[in-house]
């Protein structure tokens, strides 16, 4: 009550400035950026829309992502986790490839935690419907534009990076894979 009373009629300035900095830490700042470079000839996989980096562009690097939630927001992106495909190596978790018929994820680097959900489950929400996949890599926020990146960019900090699998069960049109806002979170 005392603390109420303070901040409705004493400090209404420093309570605000609390509750911005309160805001503020919760949110994730860039960690660096490195310059691209043309790959060499064919050692960029570009299968599902995939970028290459660009020589003498800079690209943006992150430690961390968003805090999770029972609704974090994200992106929806197309990846392959087969042999040869535009994922690169072996995943992280298990150093295997993977069906792009199982419903299987990689997450940025934050939400990937140091390995903390490998073989986990999360629930994705999107397109009106849901599907729970397994994290099996890391979207690498901190590194990209080298050959254990397939000379890709570095992921940005909000993406779950899913199979087609995951794509088919939220009933997303196959021309209209890509890229699309989402919602996931852990399964309890």
């Amino acid at each position: 009550m005392m603390k109420q009373v303070i901040c409705s009629t004493v400090f209404p300035l420093l309570c605000i400035l609390l509750l911005f900095l309160s805001v503020e830490a919760q949110t994730c700042s860039p960690s660096g950026k490195i310059k691209g470079k043309t790959p060499p000839p064919g050692q960029c996989n570009q299968e599902n829309d995939s970028d290459c980096c660009k020589d003498g562009k800079w690209y943006t690097t992150y430690k961390c992502s968003p805090p999770v939630s029972s609704q974090t927001k994200a992106t929806l992106t197309l990846n392959s986790f087969e042999r040869d495909g535009d994922g690169g190596a072996p995943s992280e978790c298990d150093n295997q490839y993977h069906s792009d018929d199982d419903p299987v994820v990689a997450l940025s680097t934050g939400w990937y935690s140091n390995g903390k959900r490998c073989l986990k489950y999360i629930n994705i929400h999107g397109n009106g419907k849901s599907v729970r996949a397994k994290v099996v890599d890391e979207c690498d926020s901190t590194m990209g534009c080298d050959s254990d990146h397939d000379y890709q960019p570095p992921c940005p900090n909000n993406i779950v990076d899913a199979s087609k699998a995951v794509w088919k069960a939220l009933g997303v049109p196959e021309n209209d894979w890509g890229g699309m806002d989402i919602y996931w979170s852990d399964t309890d």
